[in-house]
């Protein structure tokens, strides 16, 4: 029998924590081997375990997986939450790729300079409530079903759930007009394995901050 996959990134969200959600929401049990000092990045890159050099990398299934939306698609194959044919597959894709949009504007402002904060917050604002956001309630609107494609739990409707948290965290009123994408968000938490991921002690990491973010850099300069 094939082990647990194993993560191995820095010790704090990045672009390794929409991968443990949807491991997560698979049921899948994962360990982590966390990159804290150069030296163990060093070993990684030493060893040829990362083919770009960089993290987050997982192995599974006798693989080195890299790249974080291949590593998705690949978890999201395996375990059935890509669709059920090649149209779904886009809709799932199309969708997804714009959660990462917002998603890299989160994570660029735990590392944007003090004097463009305020700069930066204001956009994140105006694009969550006025683009992305709107753009996703008109999806579950439109069909009235209770995934966003096909009526079946997708990778999709994991990653907007992640992204729904991250949101509520930054700033909780930007939900309010939503009403759908609430509904989503505790309809998709309270699934059990989801549930668990979420719970005290669970595998899900805290709000990642920006001396986290400085000290990942430093592990990994050239």
């Amino acid at each position: 029998m094939a082990g647990k996959p194993v993560l191995h990134y820095f010790n704090g969200r990045g672009r390794m924590e929409s991968i443990r959600w949807l491991f997560a929401a698979a049921g899948v049990e994962f360990e982590e081997k966390f990159v804290e000092t150069p030296e163990d990045f060093e070993k990684l890159k030493n060893d040829g375990l990362l083919l770009f050099q960089q993290v987050p990398m997982v192995e599974m299934d006798g693989m080195k997986l890299v790249q974080s939306r291949a590593i998705l698609n690949y978890i999201a194959t395996k375990y059935n939450l890509y669709g059920k044919d090649v149209k779904e597959r886009l809709l799932i894709d199309m969708y997804t790729e714009g959660m990462a949009d917002l998603y890299e504007m989160f994570i660029q402002l735990t590392v944007t300079p003090p004097d463009q904060i305020d700069a930066k917050i204001a956009l994140i604002k105006d694009r969550t409530k006025n683009r992305y956001l709107p753009a996703f309630e008109k999806v579950l609107k439109s069909h009235g079903q209770d995934y966003l494609v096909g009526n079946k739990l997708s990778k999709a409707d994991i990653l907007l759930t992640e992204l729904l948290y991250t949101v509520e965290e930054f700033d909780a009123s930007l939900l309010a007009s939503f009403p759908l994408l609430q509904a989503l968000k505790t309809r998709i938490s309270n699934l059990p394995n989801v549930k668990k991921f979420l719970q005290p002690g669970g595998q899900r990491k805290p709000p990642t901050t920006a001396k986290m973010m400085e000290e990942a850099r430093k592990l990994v300069k050239p």
